[in-house]
Parts: C-alpha cells; sequence; structure tokens
C-alpha cells in the first residue's frame, strides 16, 4: 500500500486526488493533507481518509483541529508548517499541489528524504529549479514525476527515447478564456470574464495564469528545468480542443503526443503508479469518433505578452525566472482583488524583470537568494501597485 501526502487537499488538484485515492482504497493510504482557508473541507477529508499529519495556515485552526481529532499525530501550521509537514510525516509519495513559490521547501525535504514528488507546483522548479536539479543530483533516489498535463505528456511522450533523440518539445495551449481578442478588448476585461475557462476546471489563480497565457510561460520554463531541452527547442502552440496535451517532435520527423479528456486524474494517476499504468473508476475515456476535429495555431504574442517575457527570463536564467514567477503571483493577486487592469499583469512583470539585477546561484547559499528575491520582487510589486 503506498502513502500519499497532498498537500494542497481542499484544491482541485487534491480533490481530485482523494477521488482517485477513494475509488482504489486497497493501494492508497492518505498519510497527511494541507490546507488553508477551506477548513470545513479539510475536516470532512480528515473525518473520511483519516490522516495523521495535517497542515492549516494558522495556529487557532491548528489548536482547534488537534483537539477535535484526536487520531491526529501532528498538526502543522505557519510559514515553515508545509516543510515541516514534507520532512517529519510518514509517506511515500508526495503530490505538491498548492499554488506559488510555498511549495518549494515542502519539494526540498522531500528530495532529502528520496521520495517521489508528483509535482502539480510548476512555480518550484520556475522559481528554484536550478537549485533543484542540483540537490537531485546529490539525492539519486528521489525522482520527480510531474503532474502538470502538460509535463506529464512530455514525460510520458519520452519514455524510453534519448535526449539526443529529441528535436523539440512541443507544448499545447487551450488559447485561454480571451483566445482571438484584441488588445482593445483585453483592456476592460473583468476578474469574472477571465476566469470562465472553456475546458479546464482548476483555482483561480492558475485560470487567470492560462487567460493571460502566462501560464504557458511557466510551463516553458518548468519543461526546460525538468527535460534540460534548450529553450530554442520548446515550442507554444495553441490547440482550442485540449485534446492533445503535449508532444515531442523527433530527428527521424515523428511526432508522439499523449492524448485523453481534459481532466487532472490521469495525470494524477500516473504520478502515483509511474512506470506502471493503472485503471481507476473515476477516470473519463476518450471517445476519438465523438472527438471534433483537431486543430491547432499559433499564439498571438504581440497581445499575450507572457509567453516571450517567460522565454527571456529562461534564456537569461539564474534568478531571472523567480522574479518572473514571484511579479506574476503578486499582479494576479492584485487583478483578483480589482486593483489592477488585466493588462497590468504583463506590465507589472516586465518592469520587474528590467529592474532585476541578476545574482549568482553558483553559491551552497543558492536557496536563501532564490527566497530573498521572491520577497522582494513581491514587496517591490506590492509598494508599486497596490492601491
Amino acid at each position: 500500500m503506498k502513502k500519499i501526502l497532498i498537500l494542497g487537499s481542499t484544491g482541485s488538484i487534491g480533490t481530485n486526488a482523494l477521488e482517485l485515492i477513494r475509488n482504489n482504497r486497497e493501494q492508497y493510504q492518505v498519510a497527511g493533507i494541507s490546507g488553508n482557508k477551506n477548513i470545513e473541507l479539510l475536516k470532512k477529508q480528515i473525518e473520511e481518509f483519516k490522516p495523521t499529519f495535517i497542515y492549516v495556515g494558522t495556529e487557532q485552526d491548528a489548536l482547534n483541529l488537534k483537539k477535535e481529532y484526536f487520531f491526529l499525530k501532528e498538526v502543522y501550521f505557519g510559514e515553515n508548517g508545509l516543510a515541516e509537514l514534507s520532512k517529519n510525516s510518514d509517506y511515500d509519495i508526495i503530490l505538491t499541489a498548492v499554488s506559488g513559490a510555498i511549495g518549494i521547501d515542502a519539494t526540498v525535504e522531500a528530495i532529502k528524504r528520496e521520495k517521489r514528488i508528483a509535482l502539480a507546483n510548476k512555480e518550484t522548479m520556475v522559481s528554484a529549479g536550478t537549485y533543484i536539479n542540483k540537490l537531485l543530483k546529490e539525492y539519486p533516489k528521489a525522482e520527480i514525476v510531474p503532474v502538470d498535463s502538460e509535463h506529464s505528456a512530455l514525460f510520458q511522450s519520452l519514455q524510453g527515447f534519448k535526449k539526443e533523440n529529441v528535436k523539440k518539445l512541443i507544448i499545447t495551449a487551450s488559447g485561454g478564456t480571451f483566445r482571438g481578442k484584441d488588445l482593445a478588448y483585453l483592456e476592460n476585461v473583468t476578474v469574472e470574464q477571465a476566469l470562465k475557462h472553456p475546458n479546464w476546471s482548476m483555482g483561480k489563480k492558475i485560470t487567470i495564469d492560462s487567460s493571460t497565457l502566462v501560464n504557458k510561460g511557466l510551463e516553458v520554463i518548468e519543461a526546460h528545468e525538468l527535460f534540460n531541452i534548450d529553450y530554442d527547442d520548446i515550442e507554444v502552440v495553441v490547440h482550442p480542443q485540449s485534446i492533445i496535451h503535449s508532444m515531442v517532435e523527433y530527428v527521424d520527423g515523428s511526432i508522439i503526443a499523449q492524448m485523453g479528456v481534459a481532466n487532472m486524474k490521469t495525470p494524477i494517476l500516473y504520478a502515483f503508479t509511474y512506470p506502471e499504468k493503472e485503471f481507476n473508476s473515476s477516470i473519463n475515456f476518450l471517445d476519438l469518433i465523438k472527438t471534433s476535429n483537431l486543430t491547432f495555431e499559433e499564439p498571438n504574442r504581440k497581445i499575450f505578452k507572457g509567453i516571450d517575457l517567460a522565454y527571456r527570463a529562461g534564456k537569461i536564467g539564474s534568478t531571472m525566472t523567480t522574479v518572473f514567477n514571484a511579479s506574476n503571483e503578486v499582479a494576479v493577486e492584485l487583478f483578483m482583488k480589482k486593483k489592477i487592469k488585466f493588462l497590468d499583469i504583463y506590465r507589472i512583470i516586465e518592469e520587474a524583470m528590467n529592474s532585476h539585477q541578476i545574482l549568482s546561484l553558483n553559491t551552497d547559499n543558492a536557496l536563501n537568494i532564490i527566497k530573498e528575491v521572491d520577497r522582494e520582487t513581491r514587496k517591490k510589486v506590492r509598494e508599486q501597485w497596490e492601491r
């Protein structure tokens, strides 16, 4: 039986993971879960799955849960709580389904314990990919299996082939909520409009990222870090149907694509079962006969500037990708609070990148440097834009 620790159990990916476990309790046990503000849902999960290690955002919530559920061994909280949960819980696989740079420390602790990381937190590799890859070499039994549908697709399509066989990675994008819209339209779009994704049901932050296509930029950087492929050999293609989740083109002209319904359960399950594949009754299957035509187009990079900003950050490297991620996270937060306009998100990212002085990560202090750059970037953006 595999013991699973789920960071972000009350979110979209976390609840999907728990549904998979619910349908296969003979093979999986929930070792621990974490939530932040949705305490009522967290309580229901505690009561159903009986995890023994928990994380919540505040000390008061931690005290309340500890009193209410006698079987809990430890309830962590606060800034370092997720890392402590990862460091001290009894698990085989950790699913990092929290949004933002908060997931980095938990991933680091899991690597040091040489666990499997089912990585659904793309910001970890974007902000700290260089450091994470160095750490993986120090702890060779640790492994990362990506959960993002695009990176899971690439991961699967790369199985059995050498890096020198690869011509390029092709990351597909739905095009987001505003595919085909012009700048005049985007100038005044609302938060409510941006949260209506055409194909995927996701958390609010990633849905906004999808509407700006910054999500694709984050995925380009993550793909570079995960698979060690040059940025010039990573392409973004809009595929509105979201049936092909990504592709790998090989040097012999062949393309291997991973297809499936637009549902996160399949990549989550694969991260649990890799290198095997396993049936689960909650999985939906793709009906090729009923599938509409598959179409592809170039993204409009002049309007959706997040892609090119990501390529720029990635090619510069070092702490610039940390700045790209941190400035975007704050910008999305401000947009959702209706303090800035939609197009200001790009302006914030670009200004943060333009003002950043690159710092070297070729030091034993690399993780602290990354954290400091992340903090400073967020602080500067808030000082300038939070009204």
